[in-house]
């Protein structure tokens, strides 16, 4: 079985409260650390990844993206997916193709510009455009910014979820979406979902999101920094 098949078989068949948890590396070491815990995937945060590399999120240069996923993908033998964000304006097709040259099995594809929501029937004609380079080889998962620089109504959501999953989406992700809303976009949805995970105890588990419809769990940023602020700790000891 290839890499992209387990990444996708991994989505199969989630029971309630059994979600799909994949931690966000921001470098070779934090993956390989994941790995050891034992998670069986992992997917890349393109905010944690720019902070590993000195830019703010979304500033990252496309070169240093890439290079960056392609080094984490090198350290560790799970299949790795990488949030690329909008896709930085390449033509699908050369998207596709470096996406596939840093070895990532899939990809997270943004349906916001800055902070302004796109057309969604023109985001899910793009999406398409993508699946149809990548045939099989990729794994899509079409984040939905509704919650974030939308309305928040989650018809709204549903809705441009149902165009990208239509478009030949994998999964979708309905980002910062609310917990109470989660069992309505799941039963809205036709597909596997995605579901932010916070790590500062204010929201619901792993466990708990997947009782509610996560599909799989993701985390952002925010391993990367729960990381900086451990380490913050641990440099404010070598001063005593």
């Amino acid at each position: 079985m290839s890499k992209v098949e387990l990444f996708r078989s991994l989505h199969r068949r989630r029971l309630p409260g059994d979600p799909l948890v994949l931690p966000g590396p921001w470098d070779a070491v934090s993956a390989r650390v994941f790995v050891d815990a034992g998670f069986p995937a992992l997917a890349t945060p393109s905010a944690g990844v720019a902070a590993s590399l000195g830019y703010e999120d979304g500033a990252t240069p496309v070169d240093e993206m890439f290079a960056a996923v392609a080094r984490i993908v090198r350290a560790v033998d799970v299949p790795v997916s990488a949030d690329v964000e909008g896709g930085y304006g390449l033509a699908p097709k050369e998207l596709v193709e470096r996406l596939l040259e840093a070895g990532a099995v899939g990809c997270n594809l943004e349906d916001s510009d800055g902070d302004v929501l796109k057309d969604p029937r023109r985001h899910a004609d793009w999406l398409a455009e993508v699946r149809s380079a990548a045939a099989d080889r990729l794994f899509v998962n079409a984040r939905v910014d509704t919650f974030v620089y939308g309305d928040g109504d989650p018809e709204r959501a549903i809705e441009r979820a149902a165009l990208y999953v239509a478009a030949g989406a994998d999964c979708v992700y309905p980002i910062s979406a609310p917990a109470e809303v989660l069992p309505l976009l799941r039963s809205g949805v036709q597909g596997p979902v995605n579901v932010f995970g916070r790590l500062d105890g204010k929201g619901p588990s792993p466990t708990e999101l997947g009782e509610l419809g996560a599909t799989r769990v993701t985390f952002g940023a925010g391993l990367q920094e729960w990381a900086a602020l451990a380490l913050g700790g641990m440099a404010g000891q070598l001063k005593r």
